[in-house]
């Protein structure tokens, strides 16, 4: 998966080019589908900029074998993103979980 190809998911399920972040919270993974999108004025990303950082996320969902799953969470959601409120998609790393997530001492 690329940014685009991700971009493009997003937009085709909720009508804007939302945010994406990835949040680690309780020694899980989250990918977040913010309420902030790239159609906006205020955003603060330029379109390359967006892209580029879609991309990182994308390669990171590549590396952990869970594009797929991120799909699939996106098709079959009824949640929408809005002010204060993003879309929680967890990522379940198996047993490769070990090797991406560093516990904090």
């Amino acid at each position: 998966m690329t940014g685009t190809e991700l971009r493009q998911l997003i937009q085709t399920k909720w009508g804007y080019s939302f945010d994406v972040q990835l949040r680690r919270t309780q020694g899980k993974i989250f990918m977040l589908i913010m309420w902030r999108y790239l159609e906006q004025r205020s955003f603060p990303l330029s379109e390359a900029e967006y892209i580029e950082h879609l991309n990182a996320i994308a390669s990171y969902l590549e590396a952990w074998g869970s594009v797929e799953q991120v799909q699939q969470f996106v098709s079959e959601t009824k949640e929408r993103p809005r002010l204060g409120k993003a879309v929680a998609i967890p990522i379940d790393l198996g047993d490769r979980a070990s090797e991406w997530i560093v516990e904090e001492s």
